[in-house]
């Protein structure tokens, strides 16, 4: 199964794409370091103030694979300090 955590962001801080690529790296970074996901930012890349992420986990259980994500999901609204989270969604396939 494949599972995906899509996240919509907002950066109202951010003046340039330098700038929000700057603030996304290191979340994209540390979500692949803490939570052993695949992401890659797959939207709005030409958007200063908003990203849309896409964290991907391969594996045999359902239950298994939406827990992790959703685990992954509260750390990005709990931790993320440098904008917004305007929407979250998860899908299993």
């Amino acid at each position: 199964m494949l599972a995906t955590l899509t996240i919509h962001l907002h950066l109202p801080a951010c003046t340039s794409l330098k700038e929000k690529r700057g603030r996304i790296k290191p979340l994209m970074a540390r979500l692949r370091r803490e939570f052993n996901v695949s992401v890659a930012e797959m939207d709005m890349n030409d958007t200063w103030q908003e990203a849309v992420i896409v964290c991907a986990m391969v594996g045999n259980g359902h239950g298994h694979l939406e827990s992790a994500l959703q685990t992954v999901a509260k750390w990005v609204e709990g931790h993320w300090t440098d904008g917004d989270v305007i929407e979250q969604r998860i899908e299993i396939v």
